[in-house]
């Protein structure tokens, strides 16, 4: 059962990043923002996800669901990385240095954002 919470939570962590990737890139064209939106958002609610988690008497099943396979789905260090590089390569090093020190930076307060709103509710 854990496998399948596991993959059911990355199936629409997968598909809700790359809606809103898509969705980013429809409005302001092809650019690194719609990664960067989503690893920010993702990193404020797991905050307030795993800090309500702790809190509560949740079962285990729920963290598998949406903090390990949403979440372990729906940030994308991998891509940032990689377009970070693009970037760099392209001879963009400002944009690819603003890129992962700005999603490093912007979500550790995210983070920190977020779990204060989780030690909140």
């Amino acid at each position: 059962m854990s496998w399948f919470l596991v993959a059911a939570g990355g199936a629409l962590g997968a598909l809700s990043r790359y809606a809103i990737d898509r969705a980013v890139t429809a409005y302001m064209g092809p650019n690194v923002l719609g990664i960067f939106l989503i690893n920010i958002i993702g990193s404020f609610l797991l905050g307030i996800f795993v800090t309500a988690y702790d809190a509560h008497d949740w079962p285990m099943s729920t963290r598998l669901l949406i903090a390990v396979g949403f979440f372990g789905s729906y940030t994308t260090f991998s891509t940032l990385t990689v377009a970070s590089v693009q970037l760099a390569q392209g001879g963009d090093m400002a944009r690819a240095a603003l890129n992962i020190m700005g999603s490093i930076a912007v979500g550790l307060v995210a983070a920190f954002a977020g779990i204060l709103v989780g030690r909140a509710l």
